[in-house]
């Protein structure tokens, strides 16, 4: 997909078609709610140029992200009313890099789930509550730190 074709690079000629709208935007980023939703304020922040992934933000974008969100929460939160705003990406339904922003408040319709199968909850003994499914089991400690040090190594070298 290119520009030309993304429906998000339409920007706010896309919104209708979309159900939603503008609120904000800078040079870089674009934030609409939509108008069609279970949850008030449900958003999406994304990048006005074309962005596949967040792995592929540079740049100014890049540099930009953490207060941007950061900024586009917490006025989601104080207008929504909400305890807080849960961030998804999930990357492989429009082909163009947007975060979803879900204001939460109790007895709404969002879920915590993260994961399949029924939830587990195991209270742990500093107070910390560990949820698993119950159809997944944890994979193995070594290969849970061989991909670790994969990734430090990626990261940091060594």
């Amino acid at each position: 997909m290119t520009a030309d074709s993304c429906l998000l690079c339409r920007g706010a000629a896309a919104d209708d078609e979309l159900e939603r709208i503008e609120v904000w935007q800078d040079a870089h980023w674009r934030l609409t709610v939509s108008l069609s939703s279970e949850i008030a304020g449900f958003a999406y922040l994304e990048p006005k140029r074309h962005i596949r992934y967040l792995h592929e933000l540079g740049g100014d974008e890049a540099l930009s992200f953490g207060s941007v969100l950061a900024r586009c929460m917490q006025a989601l939160k104080d207008a929504a009313g909400a305890e807080l705003v849960y961030l998804y990406v999930f990357g492989d339904g429009i082909p163009h890099l947007h975060v979803h922003l879900a204001p939460h408040r109790a007895g709404d319709a969002l879920n915590e789930q993260m994961i399949r199968g029924e939830i587990v909850e195991e209270k742990l003994p500093n107070g910390m509550t560990r949820f698993f499914s119950d159809t997944f089991p944890a994979l193995p400690r070594g290969d849970l730190e061989a991909t670790a040090d994969r990734v430090r190594s990626l990261l940091i070298g060594g």
